[in-house]
């Protein structure tokens, strides 16, 4: 449970931070309703024909279009929810011009939602959809509406602009992740395990002055002399 000087101290680094950046997960995300993956009642623990990290696998994606789409849509494209109070404090903090960018490994876009600019989204985001064929765009709207696997006009499938397992992370993200991170003066950690590689990884290139993790639970990464606050990162934002 988080202590009153906890959230003083983090009052205090928000308002003297000029380029802060924050790196979120699942978590940012489980208080507006979607599910994280890796709790007891994550999408990893429920039981499905075959594993979810083989249906959300590139090569699953290729062989099985039909059942990836089966379950992409039932699990992963979730557009009618609202983003939360970490999602509504992020955006104001980086007007407010203490947080310069929003680092994040979620696909559902709640950060923008909230008003948030500067987004890296490591895994990409289920609003963005593309031919693998053409390269052409393909709104959204049309892969909730429809069922099967949706096809472009030229007769390609349709790829989510989202990072499966087996694909590497963009470039040119990852690219203005790490310099963010580099010219960030503290980092703000929130709603990750920091179990999920290479995203994980992008934190060894902070430089900056202090590290604070906001998550339900203790870290998978040896954090050792960074401040760590247990609670949900929704309520503790509130908070502040």
């Amino acid at each position: 449970m988080a202590q009153e000087r906890d959230i003083v101290n983090l009052r205090n680094l928000i308002k003297n931070s000029k380029r802060a950046v924050f790196f979120g997960g699942a978590g940012v995300s489980t208080e507006s309703g979607i599910p994280d993956f890796r709790s007891k009642d994550g999408l990893y623990s429920q039981k499905y024909k075959y594993p979810p990290e083989t249906m959300l696998s590139i090569e699953f994606f290729r062989s099985y279009p039909d059942e990836f789409y089966a379950f992409y849509r039932e699990k992963m494209l979730v557009t009618d929810v609202l983003p939360n109070a970490a999602h509504y404090k992020l955006a104001e903090w980086e007007k407010e011009g203490h947080i310069a960018a929003v680092v994040t490994q979620n696909i559902d876009g709640l950060h923008q939602k909230a008003g948030s600019k500067n987004v890296f989204e490591l895994h990409g985001s289920i609003y963005r959809n593309f031919c693998t064929k053409c390269g052409m765009p393909y709104p959204v709207q049309r892969i909730i509406k429809g069922s099967g696997v949706p096809r472009c006009a030229c007769g390609g499938i349709v790829k989510p602009d989202v990072v499966l397992y087996g694909e590497p992370l963009r470039e040119e993200v990852v690219e203005g992740a790490v310099e963010a991170i580099k010219r960030a003066d503290n980092l703000i950690i929130g709603g990750t395990s920091l179990n999920v590689y290479p995203a994980a990884g992008l934190i060894d290139f902070f430089r900056g002055e202090n590290v604070v993790v906001v998550n339900k639970g203790a870290p998978a990464k040896d954090m050792r002399g960074v401040t760590f606050i247990d609670g949900k990162i929704g309520e503790i934002f509130s908070m502040i």
